[in-house]
């Protein structure tokens, strides 16, 4: 049966070519080709959560900061260290709800970035979330069984640094999650330069954990049978397969008879099976499908993925894992990268299981979505307080030239568009009120700040009233100019008139000389 599945002869110099054809687009058998589809639900669920992870990244950055703001160009030379996938400054300006653009007082040169309330706010509950007893729990948890899914059951802190953010780890979780449970794992020197991993310190298990070593597919299976404990029972993987999916007859028999093979648990050694055989592939399929359900996303990188099969010494069992499996798992090409997702984990481009991280992240990303309304409100209310202040100083005596940060300016194109509908919306009031603008300056004088609103309207009007006395002075103009037109078109008949005239009078005066 092992034989059955494979993939067709490729000449050795032209693997690595095609290596990529296989991995997106078709996986061919020994007795067919099937197509890999889409899924769009999953594409979308992604997509929609590529820009998440690098603002929060910046918003740490911005917090960690004394000053609570941060120079343009210092998230430019960290753009790297805070995996901002664009320009930093684009995606700065994209969410003006979670970032605010600032030119700081007496400097003048640098545009500088802090955080808006909003997301000051929605700091404080993700903080709070992240001190609760449940969340700090359940992060110690996910690490445990990370460690005991190893084969030495002791990882370095650089590959568990790179799932920080999947895990759900707070990012000082070394003085502030391992130091908690000293039962569960402990930070050990370690250095391995032959694996080429080159770290100093690894984070290692203490205790094993029985409860903890009990995969969810093993805990499905003993759900609602008391005393069970799973344990040599038939257990078999959910499959979802994506609209569109078209499966051979003889890959569903194939299927049907891998789902059959008995189901070793991804926490029990199982390496004196053969590394090809389907019993194999059956326990890497299972250690893949605990790590990735054990993620609060429920999805990683690709790249990551096969980072941890490396120090499992499992990558190319990964590799046909995702290939061979497309009703477990689905490689979507969104977001600029390869990203692994559980099917079964996501109905409807959401994750099933909830979790306080999740709801915390999705809140932020309620927030990114809605900030072009909440834009244009901020932005109007900034354009007003901005006019009245340098009315009033056009209007006070003191002549003091100190400038407050609501006058500067806002290079975002949001403010701009703001101006605009502000300017369309001024132009459809009533535009008979233009004749008092001598009257309106008098009076706007003697009045205090509170009548600085009625003021701009007033000057606005009259600069309406400039503008349609300009067009009437243009209409006559043109008026003028036609009836000039048609008063030179209308002589030039009484002057070819006049011309034959004289012609014909010459002519005959010439006749009568002649005969005379």
């Amino acid at each position: 049966m092992s034989l059955f599945f494979r993939f067709c002869s490729v000449p050795p110099h032209k693997c690595r070519q095609q290596s990529h054809v296989f991995q997106i687009s078709l996986r061919t058998y020994a007795d067919g080709t099937i197509k890999w589809v889409r899924d769009r639900g999953l594409d979308h669920a992604v997509e929609r959560e590529k820009n998440l992870l690098p603002v929060m990244n910046i918003k740490n950055f911005i917090k960690s900061e004394p000053s609570k703001s941060v120079p343009v160009s210092i998230i430019t030379q960290k753009r790297e260290v805070l995996r901002i996938p664009t320009r930093p400054i684009d995606l700065i300006r994209k969410y003006p709800t979670i970032f605010e653009e600032f030119l700081p007082g007496g400097i003048g040169i640098q545009p500088h970035v802090r955080l808006t309330s909003q997301v000051l706010e929605l700091d404080a509950e993700e903080q709070l979330t992240n001190q609760s007893e449940i969340c700090r729990q359940q992060a110690a948890d996910r690490l445990v069984k990370l460690l005991m899914l190893s084969r030495v059951h002791k990882i370095p802190l650089s590959i568990i640094d790179q799932l920080k953010w999947e895990l759900g780890l707070p990012k000082d979780y070394v003085q502030s999650i391992v130091p908690e449970f000293p039962d569960y794992f402990k930070v050990v020197g370690h250095q391995n330069f032959a694996s080429g991993w080159g770290t100093k310190q690894a984070l290692e298990l203490v205790c094993w954990n029985n409860e903890l070593a009990t995969s969810v597919l093993e805990k499905m299976a003993a759900k609602g049978k008391p005393g069970s404990t799973s344990k040599g029972m038939h257990i078999t993987f959910p499959m979802n397969y994506s609209n569109g999916f078209e499966m051979d007859k003889k890959f569903k028999k194939w299927v049907d008879e891998w789902q059959k093979l008995p189901y070793i648990s991804p926490y029990e050694s199982a390496t004196h099976l053969p590394p090809s055989s389907d019993e194999s592939d059956k326990w890497s399929v299972a250690i893949l499908h605990e790590f990735l359900h054990m993620l609060v996303t429920k999805k990683t990188e690709k790249e990551t993925v096969l980072g941890i099969g490396e120090y499992f010494g499992l990558r190319s069992r990964f590799k046909r894992a995702l290939l061979h499996h497309p009703g477990i798992f689905y490689l979507s090409s969104k977001a600029g990268t390869y990203t692994v997702v559980l099917k079964e984990a996501y109905k409807r481009g959401s994750v099933i299981e909830s979790s306080p991280l999740m709801i915390i992240r999705n809140k932020y990303l309620h927030l990114m979505n809605t900030v072009k309304e909440d834009s244009k409100t901020t932005s109007s209310e900034h354009k007003s307080t901005r006019q009245q202040k340098q009315e009033q100083k056009e209007g006070s005596d003191d002549g003091s030239g100190k400038q407050n940060e609501a006058e500067l300016f806002n290079s975002s194109a949001n403010e701009d568009e703001d101006e605009d509908e502000d300017e369309d919306e001024d132009e459809d009031e009533d535009e008979g009120e233009g004749e008092g603008e001598g009257e309106d300056e008098d009076v706007g004088e003697g009045e205090d700040a509170s009548s600085n609103h009625n003021i701009q309207a007033d000057r606005k009007e009259d600069g309406r009233s400039k503008r349609h006395v300009d067009l009437k002075e243009n209409a006559v103009r043109d008026r003028m100019r036609s009836s000039k037109r048609k008063n030179s078109s209308a002589k030039r008949p009484s002057r070819d008139r006049d011309a034959k005239r004289e012609r014909s009078n010459m002519s005959k005066r010439y006749s009568v000389r002649t005969k005379v």
